[in-house]
């Protein structure tokens, strides 16, 4: 009998069973490709929502099972965002339903309200509570004004299971707090033309060229303060001129707000936003905005390359070479290769632009495959900063125990005096990195994860960045039980606490990932900052990049060379691109700048390029290395991660694997070229009470290796050895 038959990507299949499943379409329902359907799945039927992919007329088993309700009223995603998710399958060995869910906010789900669950104490007599309860009614009284939820967990390390009981006890209520969504300013203030100096101006007439001649992909390398935006806003103006579709990445939230204030002063309602600090309400009317053609540009981070432009004319990704560009969650996909899948599609451009351009990138450009422009001096009359490298081992010799060195202090006192603004990192959150028992010598290791804790003055906890897992700070050693547990390495909090002892009048802001958990805090202290409310600015790395303040003229690093020495390869890299980033705050106004950078490696060969803001040498440099380990830009380094609660189990699937690999190397796919290193523990052995060991191939991420590594997977999964374990590929 012949009829309609969808084909559907399934909700919640496993990899190995993913495929698009065959329903039949009941005559009463007239479904489009694209929508959201019910459909029984499985023995027990069960339902599950699914996204239709195909409309078929064929001939149809009468056992076919028949889809059930039809989720929309109009299609969600047009054929364009159905290949870019078949891409992703394939490119990142995730399902085409998590493709799906990946390009959409709330695909899954209702959108909850965008509120924030608060908590009070209510006027009542207290019965009788457990110590933890206590801890939350004290945390409440000592609470001036509102606080949520989310909050009374941090500062008392309860979870919301606890709250939770005193709401049913009576002693607490919950109330919803409305949050108003960002108060952007969309009025068009900034209409003029922007004037560009003579490189500039040649940077964007290539780029137009490149645009208008059918896209493809350049690489804009311009130093820091070099007016890069500048470009990017006349090269917009030309392309939001045609009605295509623009995309503007920045690699994390805190760009974003200052990003947003220059987008909205110049383009208005046009601009809508996409990045995860918004709820899922929020987002999915951001996104109504674009698909209903009400909104032309788009800014925010990595989600924002799934934009639902129909056509799109240009994709900017800003400091391309930021790590978080790439999903560590499945789908593990990195933004830039959806960003040149969806240009090349519409034949639009795709423009990365950096001061430190991944090595990938500008090896492209050095080979011409990518077209390339450069800026090599600060736009206008700003000049790079002069640079101070500080021997913090000779600074220990000449008796100063403190954090800060002598030299730092007293530029951040004369900067203080003069009316400027300061910056300085440290890329350590919490107010000591670890806790060491002086009498067994033991540190104090989070239980789930095999790691230590960090201990936060701000909550009194000792805190494990992984899991979340706390206790209340303590000097009574967890493993031998002497009162000698003494707290030591430098956080966020603790240098703090030592700059306001050094210098009291400072108006010190704080920028980590603890003082910015709040919805909007990342813009509310920014604008603090650019308002002159604070002199000194003190964080992590989100205070390293993007950031431009006219009256900041002087940036600290402090332990500049902690990731020179990790196990990974990128590790030069790394702390090269942090230097020069950070090190380019400073000076980018009327007035000169200044870093001044500690370190106990002062004649390193990373520490004086990036003083020099010299890319070019410390590429050429590196480069060598790079080719003679065989690392990328030379090879693509495929990762599969193993994962289970038990060690024995997890080391033993890893080795099922290996040789698995090994026989398909050796047989069918023996014209792959391969290096295959590992299984090993990873750096941090267990996270939330898995174990984790990974094996690293150097390949040519081709169709012929990841067909091969599809099967391997395949297999791995039906192989009852590997049981308890999940083998998780990830191909840069």
């Amino acid at each position: 009998m012949k009829g309609l038959v969808a084909r559907v990507a399934v909700q919640n299949v496993a990899y190995h069973f993913d495929e698009l499943y065959s329903y039949a379409v009941p005559e009463n329902k007239v479904p489009s490709v694209g929508v959201r359907c019910m459909v029984p799945f499985g023995k027990g039927d069960s339902a599950r929502q699914a996204v239709i992919i195909e409309l078929l007329e064929e001939e149809r088993d009468e056992s076919l099972k028949e889809i059930g309700a039809i989720l929309d009223d109009a299609p969600l995603f047009n054929d364009k965002m159905i290949r870019l998710a078949l891409f992703m399958k394939e490119r990142t060995f995730c399902t085409v339903y998590d493709a799906l869910r990946t390009m959409l906010p709330g695909l899954s789900h209702k959108p909850q309200d965008v509120t924030v669950k608060m908590v009070r104490l209510l006027d009542s007599e207290l019965p009788k509570c457990t110590e933890k309860q206590l801890s939350v009614i004290d945390c409440l009284r000592n609470t001036t004004g509102e606080i949520s939820v989310k909050e009374v967990c941090y500062f008392t390390g309860v979870t919301q299971a606890v709250v939770d009981a005193l709401k049913k006890k009576g002693v607490v209520e919950y109330y919803e707090k409305e949050v108003f969504r960002r108060p952007y300013n969309e009025k068009v203030t900034d209409t003029k033309t922007i004037a560009l100096t003579e490189s500039q101006q040649n940077a964007f007439d290539n780029l137009k060229a490149q645009f208008e001649n059918g896209g493809g992909t350049s690489l804009l390398f311009g130093v820091t303060g070099s007016g890069k935006t500048q470009v990017y806003l006349r090269l917009i103006d030309e392309v939001e001129k045609t009605g295509r579709g623009i995309i503007v990445m920045v690699p994390e939230i805190s760009l974003t707000p200052q990003t947003l204030r220059i987008f909205h002063s110049r383009y208005g309602d046009k601009v809508a936003v996409f990045h995860s600090g918004l709820s899922d309400g929020e987002r999915l009317d951001e996104w109504k905005r674009v698909k209903q053609g009400l909104a032309s540009i788009v800014v925010g981070t990595r989600s924002a390359v799934f934009a639902p432009f129909d056509d799109i004319g240009l994709i900017i990704i800003d400091e391309e070479q930021e790590h978080t560009y790439k999903s560590e969650q499945s789908p593990r996909y990195h933004a830039r290769d959806i960003a040149r899948y969806r240009c090349a599609e519409d034949k639009a451009l795709l423009l990365l632009a950096s001061a430190t351009p991944s090595f990938e990138s500008y090896t492209q450009a050095k080979n011409g495959k990518y077209s390339l422009c450069v800026l090599k001096d600060r736009f206008g009359q700003a000049e790079l900063p002069t640079v101070e490298t500080v021997d913090m081992c000779k600074e220990r010799f000449d008796g100063n125990r403190n954090d800060i060195s002598r030299s730092l202090l007293a530029a951040l006192t004369k900067n203080l005096d003069e009316g400027h603004q300061s910056i300085v990192l440290i890329n350590r959150r919490g107010y000591n990195t670890y806790a060491a028992c002086d009498s067994c010598g033991e540190v104090a290791m989070c239980p789930n994860c095999s790691i230590g804790l960090t201990y936060h003055r701000h909550n009194g906890r000792l805190m494990c960045h992984y899991c979340g897992y706390s206790i209340p700070f303590t000097t009574i050693c967890p493993e031998c039980g002497e009162n000698d547990l003494h707290y030591k390495g430098l956080g966020t909090q603790r240098f703090e606490e030592e700059l306001e002892k050094f210098l009291p009048s400072a108006r010190i802001l704080r920028m980590d990932a603890d003082t910015t958990m709040q919805k909007y805090s990342y813009e509310e202290k920014l604008t603090a900052f650019r308002n002159g409310e604070y002199d000194i600015m003190v964080g992590t790395q989100m205070v390293a990049k993007g950031l431009d303040f006219e009256n900041v003229t002087l940036v600290g690093i402090l332990s500049a060379d902690q990731q020179l020495f990790s196990d990974d390869y990128k590790s030069m890299e790394t702390t090269f691109d942090l230097l020069t980033q950070v090190i380019g705050r400073a000076g980018r106004g009327k007035y000169p700048g200044k870093a001044i950078i500690q370190t106990i490696q002062p004649q390193h060969d990373v520490i004086n390029l990036a003083s020099e803001q010299n890319f070019e040498q410390f590429y050429d440099t590196e480069i060598v290395i790079r080719k003679a380990c065989v690392f990328p830009p030379y090879c693509n380094l495929c990762t599969i991660s193993f994962q289970g609660a038990k060690e024995e189990r997890v080391l033993a699937a890893s080795l099922n694997f290996l040789k698995d690999l090994k026989d398909k190397a050796e047989g069918e796919y023996s014209d792959l070229k391969l290096i295959v290193l590992g299984p090993m523990p990873e750096r941090v052995v267990k996270i939330s009470n898995k174990y984790r060991h990974r094996l690293i191939i150097k390949c040519v991420n081709n169709r012929r290796f990841r067909e091969m590594l599809s099967t391997l997977l395949f297999d791995f999964s039906k192989n009852k050895e590997n049981s308890g374990v999940n083998a998780i590929p990830d191909i840069t």
